[in-house]
């Protein structure tokens, strides 16, 4: 789910806090200055930092035990089930923040889709997800694979017909004659039909017409009353001679639809709905023709409507007709259109409406009617939640409360947060603390239950539960943002800043670029904050700041007046600057300026889409490789842009070709860097290492800018590392530091390492670490290249400046367990995985408890690892073998 769901009780309080354009509109020269004489009030009005969210999202006090218990339950549940359990897995994975995950258990609850109804909704929320992504799918076809894997579904050939009418074939005489025709009159009108056949269509036909009724001994009965029209009957006549339907017209489809319903003809009502299923190709018809799909009992028509809906998401939500539609029909109609599908279809619709307006009345509704279809308790309680946030959100603070208490009583305990915020909006401080103090001491504590507390005290015991938040989930920004606020207002500028660079180390929180642009404003410092604002708008164009109040675009154009005036080869010295002491977010600052001028954009773009690649930043990254597709300058260069598209989306091959289409038309030097790429990716060939180091040649070969080739070079080095020709490695990381690679030492260390001198690779790591803003990786490298204490030390510091990196926490519980100190080794790697859930960490810890005899701890974990990787060979194995033991 993607909207911020801000906080209420701040929200008030702060609307006119601050005033943006007073420290700017003023002439140049002429601000206060804050750094000099800080102005309390000036900086307060500054670093407001908002409380956190209450996000409405299932979160799980144990995620490893409910991932472990869904996949127990996917390998024995009925296959109608497991479309469902997938959907709650994605729920987990949505509240741990898992969008890989999340999108691989969309795909997994599309796949294992027991009824057409459940592919139709999983289809269109997968189509919904990728939207924006319609580019690859395009260039997929233009490789000559076909993309559409969630294209419209043949509704009437997955609904096939199941009718079973007996024919009935008794003669009836009157007189000495038989009874073989039968003329209906309709006003003025006679339409003369077999009565044998017009009696095949069904049971009442036949009673009436060859039964004890008057109209069998009839040969002509008035039907005038029934509302169906001469053209009508006879196309009722035709179908009871042909079994199928000619060319009719839609109005006169749904008068005989009517007839057939009215008289039980199930086949003519059949061939009604798939002709009138077949019509449906737009908004407009479907909601023209929902209305009798549903009155009339008609499934194929009705989910090819729904059909119709779905894929237009999100846009039909704006269109009332349809969600009146969604909230209006009865529970007995939503089964004619969604079968057993209604919970998931009512998630779908609530995921979208909040992400279009959490506040709307149909947000509301949509989340009713998931309650209403919910059939199990976590379906329930996530309902339940999330409801409450809606109502939380539109201050309907009792209705909200009624809900978080019916979630935390279904077994929600994160619901608690969101009551104790109520009790404090209503002023009940030290309730709220209670309330939150009674889970900590009750269950396993979790980072958001310190932070929430934080909240409702003062002092020390604030400042106690933040760092314990940080302690057990150094993810969550809150705590930095607030010990930052905290430490400006006490002027203590360097520790506010270093506090908040801690989380944008290793997390890029626009809400943390936010607070520190407002540090350096404080400051004076308009380059810095010029920096700053600059990276939000490459990670969001229209990011608006302040809790919405202004444009991050006008406030770049105020600050922006506040700074010297780069020329492109300032631009140029600055990036290269920034590049190589490994400073990403200043390197996109950079770039951004850069894409002012006329310089070439499409080059541009691409750079931009490199650095937010490595900062962990992919739906940026992808929005910026296809502006650069978009600005190419030439063909080849276009195609190049289009190979790193396929290739970052998983479709390596297709890249490739992208390449050597390129280099067809121009040998260039990203078409060789591309193509050795993806060839080293794709190809299991040991023997195309050659071939890799060719293509890297070439492309050296090939005019580009250093920031490049050093890549190139590093790369090159790295094959050759790989193929053992060490003093070919060296000499290509020498060229690359040459021209300031800064990485290049890593690999260079490697060489060291690899010719046993440790001593060498220690002291290039170290070199990375003094060049480095952003040195994390490089203290988890050195720390391979020294003795067991200074490994330590360095992997310590690795955990301080990204706790996400996976490496120390496993290293360091491998050195406890070596040690015989099994819990201590469980609980290391049980600090990392209440925050991140990582395939190795879970599968670790698997084993460790495997070796101390704690089966069921060990197949838990087993179970939750096959829940983020199900393929996992070596995990599929340790759980084979762990199932073997269970009692």
């Amino acid at each position: 789910m993607r909207t911020f769901f801000p906080s209420e009780s701040c929200k008030e309080t702060q609307l006119n806090a601050f005033n943006p354009q007073s420290w700017l509109q003023v002439e140049r020269g002429k601000l206060s200055k804050l750094s000099s004489q800080p102005s309390s009030s000036s900086i307060e009005s500054l670093i407001k930092v908002p409380e956190p969210p209450i996000l409405p999202f299932f979160k799980p006090a144990d995620y490893v035990e409910v991932l472990a218990q869904i996949h127990e339950e996917l390998e024995s549940c009925p296959s109608q089930e497991r479309s469902s359990l997938y959907l709650l897995q994605f729920q987990v994975f949505r509240g741990l923040g898992e969008l890989k995950l999340m999108r691989r258990s969309l795909r997994a609850a599309w796949q294992k889709a027991s009824t057409l109804h459940e592919k139709l909704v999983f289809g269109a929320w997968m189509k919904y997800e990728k939207q924006g992504e319609e580019l690859i799918s395009d260039l997929l076809g233009t490789c000559g694979k076909c993309a559409q894997e969630f294209g419209p579904v043949d509704v009437a050939s997955q609904l096939p017909l199941d009718v079973n009418v007996n024919s009935h074939v008794s003669v009836l005489m009157y007189g000495n004659q038989v009874l073989r025709n039968v003329s209906f009159r309709i006003g003025d009108e006679k339409i003369f039909c077999d009565r044998k056949k017009i009696s095949g269509l069904s049971a009442p036909f036949n009673a009436m017409l060859n039964g004890c009724f008057t109209e069998s001994l009839c040969e002509e009965i008035d039907l005038s009353e029934n509302n169906i029209s001469p053209s009508g009957m006879r196309a009722v006549k035709e179908f009871s001679m042909k079994g199928s339907l000619g060319e009719v017209p839609t109005n006169l489809l749904l008068e005989i639809l009517v007839f057939a319903n009215k008289f039980c003809c199930e086949r003519l009502k059949d061939a009604c709905d798939r002709k009138l299923a077949s019509l449906v190709s737009a908004r407009e018809d479907a909601v023209e023709l929902i209305e009798y799909a549903l009155e009339e009992n008609t499934p194929i028509l009705a989910a090819s409507c729904l059909q119709v809906f779905l894929r237009d998401l999100p846009d039909c939500l704006n269109d009332d007709r349809v969600v009146e539609i969604f909230i209006q029909t009865s529970r007995q109609q939503i089964s004619i259109m969604v079968g057993p599908a209604s919970f998931s279809l009512y998630c779908l619709l609530s995921e979208v409406a909040i992400n279009l307006d959490p506040q709307a009345y149909k947000t509301v509704c949509f989340l009713e009617r998931l309650i209403e279809f919910a059939e199990t308790d976590r379906q329930r309680l996530m309902a339940f939640h999330q409801l409450g946030c809606v109502r939380l959100f539109r201050k309907e603070y009792e209705e909200a409360k009624h809900l978080f208490e019916a979630s935390l009583n279904a077994g929600h305990i994160y619901s608690v947060s969101a009551l104790a915020r109520i009790g404090y909006i209503k002023g009940h401080n030290l309730w709220a603390y209670e309330k939150l103090s009674s889970v900590i001491s009750t269950v396993t504590p979790l980072g958001w239950m310190h932070q929430e507390r934080s909240l409702y005290c003062e002092g020390d015991k604030c400042w106690e539960d933040l760092e314990k938040a940080t302690e057990l989930d150094p993810t969550l920004t809150y705590p930095y943002m607030y010990r930052a606020a905290s430490l400006m207002r006490t002027q203590n500028v360097q520790a506010a800043l270093a506090e908040i660079n801690r989380i944008l180390g290793f997390k890029l929180a626009l809400e943390c670029l936010e607070l520190r642009f407002c540090l350096y404003l404080a400051l004076e410092d308009y380059q810095s904050a010029l920096c700053d604002v600059q990276a939000i708008l490459t990670l969001s164009p229209d990011y608006r700041m302040f809790e919405g109040r202004a444009a991050a675009s006008q406030l770049r154009t105020l600050v922006h007046e506040h700074v010297d005036y780069w020329t492109a080869a300032d631009c140029w010295l600055q990036l290269y600057d920034r590049w190589s002491s490994v400073d990403d977010i200043g390197s996109l600052s950079v770039i951004y300026q850069m894409l002012e001028s006329d310089a070439a954009k499409g080059v541009l773009y691409f750079r931009q889409s490199l650095l937010l690649l490595r900062l962990n930043c992919p739906e940026a990254a992808m929005r910026s490789l296809q502006l650069a597709r978009q600005f190419a300058s030439s063909e080849h260069e276009r195609l190049v842009y289009e190979g790193w598209i396929l290739y970052d989306t998983g479709h390596c091959e297709e890249g490739l070709q992208k390449a050597e289409e390129s280099i067809k038309i121009k040998r260039s030097f990203e078409a060789f860097f591309l193509k050795a790429y993806a060839l080293a990716d794709s190809s299991q060939d040991p023997s195309c290492s050659s071939t890799v180091v060719s293509l890297l040649e070439d492309a050296l070969k090939c005019p580009s800018d250093r920031l490049r080739k050093g890549q190139a070079l590093n790369n090159l080095g790295s094959v050759y590392v790989d193929c053992g020709k060490l003093d070919l490695a060296a000499d290509c990381y020498i060229n690359a530091l040459n021209i300031r690679h800064t990485r290049a030492h890593q690999g260079l260390a490697r060489v060291h390492f690899l010719r046993n001198d440790k001593a060498a690779a220690y002291e290039e790591m170290t070199k990375v670490i003094e060049k480095a803003q952003n040195s994390a990786s490089a203290y988890e490298k050195r720390s391979e290249y020294c003795n067991r204490e200074f490994t330590k030390a360095d992997l310590e510091m690795v955990t301080q400046l990204d706790p996400l990196r996976v490496y120390p926490y496993k290293y360091r519980a491998a050195v406890l367990m070596d040690s015989h100190k099994e819990k201590e080794a469980i609980a290391e790697l049980s600090r990392a995985i209440a925050f991140k859930a990582d395939l190795h960490l879970l599968h670790l810890r698997a084993a460790f408890r495997e070796n101390v005899g704690d089966v069921l701890g060990a197949l838990r974990d087993c179970r939750a690892a096959l829940s983020v990787d199900p393929n996992h060979q070596e995990m599929l194995e340790l759980h084979s073998r762990v199932n073997s033991h269970e009692p």
